[in-house]
């Protein structure tokens, strides 16, 4: 059944934002896989897989998926507390490098893989429509699929009360957060520079699925209008392959004038919907998506302080003054980091007031590596991407 302007509000309305959220958090860790004999070399899904699955099941609960230059992701289940989010994703990391490490394979937390060329070692029916996508007008994309990765904070949207401030505000963090966990310093002659140069390749590739929403105060109406404004990227065929456009089409467009003699059903929408990559995407949680993969045991940090910022009425009110003045100002927080004065000052209030939240929200247990991070980084107006460059780490 074609869809119309309503069924797509209602979708994400009953899918996006729904009215019985916990205050759940979850976290996905994507990590560069290396070589640990020879960084330069490509490491398969055909080398690193079968020692995964050998390993058998992670002790908390995490699905291993692969990316497709061969990234490899685990994905945590949703916990009651970031605490035990941490817990138990420390524990599966743990236990992918204990099987990966003897048949030597690394996992290394850094957003940009600037060693090693793009070269696509996963190859599906939906990365072949990605790839021929991003190859006729934006040749980033394939950086993008094949050299980044990243932490990934999920943290339900909440009851309905405080949906629209939490939307507002994760899109007000925004800035803050990718420059405070920069760990991704570009290489001459690719965004040379950049603290980040992930976000740098995303902001190269298409805009219409990469740059934030507009979080105007209407959750529903803000994540509808992008979904709508939004190209789309490929169509699924009933023979399981996707096909990719060779014109520039909106989702908003294929409903109202149709492609090659259809109009997109729900099925469409939902496809569609994984097929855009801002930095705030909502799927009945938010995924926040801004932070570069960190290292041990830095990635627990912007799951600790996004949890708190997010969640504590308190520390919800305190963050939304601090990052206001600086929110929108992704291009600056990923070529400068903390070098900024402006998100520099943001960010340091932004930690102390997560830090001053997280023992009323029982997270005692993770204010000292927060603190940690803090002193060796956001006091002193520096990201981990200034101790990539430095020598440092």
């Amino acid at each position: 059944m074609a869809l119309d302007l309503e069924g797509v509000r209602e979708h994400v309305r009953s899918c996006c934002f729904p009215g019985d959220t916990g205050e759940r958090v979850g976290i996905e860790l994507e990590w560069l896989a290396v070589d640990l004999h020879d960084p330069s070399v490509h490491v398969g899904i055909d080398r690193s897989g079968p020692v995964l699955e050998a390993a058998g099941d992670l002790p908390g609960g995490s699905r291993i998926t692969f990316e497709p230059g061969g990234q490899i992701e685990l994905s945590g289940p949703p916990h009651d507390s970031a605490t035990d989010a941490c817990a138990a994703m420390e524990a599966d990391v743990a236990a992918a490098r204990a099987a990966l490490e003897p048949t030597g394979i690394g996992l290394v937390g850094r957003g940009f893989d600037p060693a090693r060329p793009h070269r696509r070692v996963l190859h599906e029916a939906r990365y072949d429509a990605m790839e021929r996508y991003f190859a006729r007008e934006f040749p980033a994309g394939l950086s993008m699929m094949c050299r980044t990765a990243s932490v990934q904070v999920n943290i339900d949207v909440g009851p309905p009360e405080v949906q629209a401030t939490r939307w507002h505000l994760a899109h007000a963090l925004n800035p803050v957060l990718a420059a405070a966990f920069a760990n991704s310093p570009g290489a001459p002659g690719d965004h040379d520079g950049w603290r980040s140069a992930r976000m740098g390749i995303w902001l190269d590739i298409d805009r219409t699925r990469t740059v934030p929403a507009e979080a105007a105060g209407d959750p529903v109406g803000d994540w509808t209008a992008y979904l709508l404004r939004a190209r789309v990227m490929m169509i699924g065929e009933p023979d399981g392959t996707f096909r990719s456009l060779d014109e520039p089409l909106t989702f908003g467009e294929w409903m109202t004038k149709g492609y090659d003699g259809r109009r997109p059903t729900i099925d469409d929408l939902h496809y569609h919907q994984t097929t855009v990559f801002p930095p705030v995407r909502a799927r009945g949680w938010l995924e926040l998506r801004m932070v570069d993969s960190l290292p041990d045991p830095w990635w627990k940090v912007p799951v600790a302080v996004a949890h708190a910022l997010l969640v504590d009425r308190e520390a919800a009110e305190a963050a939304s003054v601090a990052a206001t003045p600086v929110a929108g100002w992704w291009r600056e927080a990923g070529r400068d980091g903390l070098t900024d004065p402006d998100i520099a000052r943001a960010a340091v209030e932004c930690f102390d007031i997560a830090l001053k939240a997280m023992p009323r929200l029982g997270e005692a247990g993770l204010v000292d590596v927060v603190d940690d991070f803090a002193e060796r980084f956001v006091r002193r107006g520096r990201c981990p991407a200034d101790d990539v460059r430095d020598g440092m780490a």
